[in-house]
């Protein structure tokens, strides 16, 4: 299992109106791809930034999942995250592995 995680930081201003957008919009648009078998969001405790943080995770099986989200899907979903929200906000994404021992 893997997960695509997207942590978010925003602007106080911005806060309140990005998380109703997550998750009734863009969540559920990212979830229609086809690419995710599961998602949630949490908000990043204790962080030295100023305004909020919060940790979109999206779980998928095969590599091949997040190459196809990335190509064919990613692109125009963030490009309307940044026209939503623009400058108010800083991401980063990361890929993780889920290790059983």
């Amino acid at each position: 299992m893997f997960i695509y995680n997207v942590t978010v930081n925003l602007a106080d201003d911005i806060h309140a109106n990005w998380l109703s957008w997550m998750k009734e919009k863009h969540i559920p648009d990212v979830m229609k791809t086809g690419c995710f078998i599961d998602n949630r969001i949490l908000k990043v405790l204790y962080v030295e930034d100023e305004g909020h943080t919060y940790s979109v995770q999206y779980s998928f099986l095969e590599m091949a999942d997040i190459e196809k989200y990335q190509k064919e899907f990613a692109p125009a979903l963030q490009a309307e995250h940044k026209q939503k929200f623009g400058e108010k906000y800083t991401a980063f994404r990361t890929l993780l592995q889920e290790m059983h021992y």
